[in-house]
């Protein structure tokens, strides 16, 4: 046989070689991480429960997930082993990694409702912002808009004038039946 032929197998039996090996080593590092959990660290179940260990057996696990809550898993279903930083930020929303030039935003709006001087002379200088849609042409002389505004409004008007003889027209005409529809309700 040629090697070229064989070149294809030799690259499919590698692949597989290195894909077995990659999982076997996550496999190794998750039982080691299960082996060093000790009693009084949050856990992450592969079900998403986080919970407090409280005794570890050969392979069940006895964890804390609420005041009078006890629940026993299998040692394998325990997804992460947390730091206590990490456990208490996700469980009871305490941040200990808090910067002090980081403004905080408040609960309530009562510190809200003091005037900073520097900060709204600032804001009078800015021009106001205006949403409306503008196109290239922003600089229309006055009278050119003005006439448009007048065409606008009287095209309103009409169609005003003209809509209670739309609405008889449209009354006098009979509606039409379709196969789904009876006449009687």
């Amino acid at each position: 046989m040629n090697t070229l032929t064989l070149l294809p197998f030799i690259v499919l039996i590698a692949a597989m070689f290195l894909m077995t090996r990659s999982a076997k080593k996550k496999q190794q590092q998750a039982n080691q991480m299960r082996n060093e959990m000790q009693p009084g660290s949050g856990v992450r179940t592969i079900g998403g429960m986080y919970a407090t260990v409280k005794e570890i057996n050969e392979d069940t696990v006895l964890l804390d997930a609420g005041p009078g809550v006890d629940l026993l898993f299998a040692k394998n279903s325990i997804g992460a082993v947390l730091t206590d930083d990490e456990y208490n930020r996700i469980v009871h929303g305490v941040e200990h990694d808090l910067k002090s030039d980081v403004s905080i935003v408040p609960d309530d709006a009562s510190s809200l409702t003091g005037t900073d001087e520097p900060a709204a002379a600032a804001a009078s200088d800015d021009k106001p912002v205006d949403f409306g849609k503008k196109d290239a042409v922003e600089d229309e002389p006055a009278e050119e808009k003005a006439a448009e505004d007048k065409a606008e409004t009287a095209d309103k008007a009409e169609v005003k004038a003209d809509a209670p003889a739309a609405a008889e027209a449209e009354a006098d005409e009979e509606p039409k039946k379709t196969e789904g529809d009876s006449g009687t309700k």
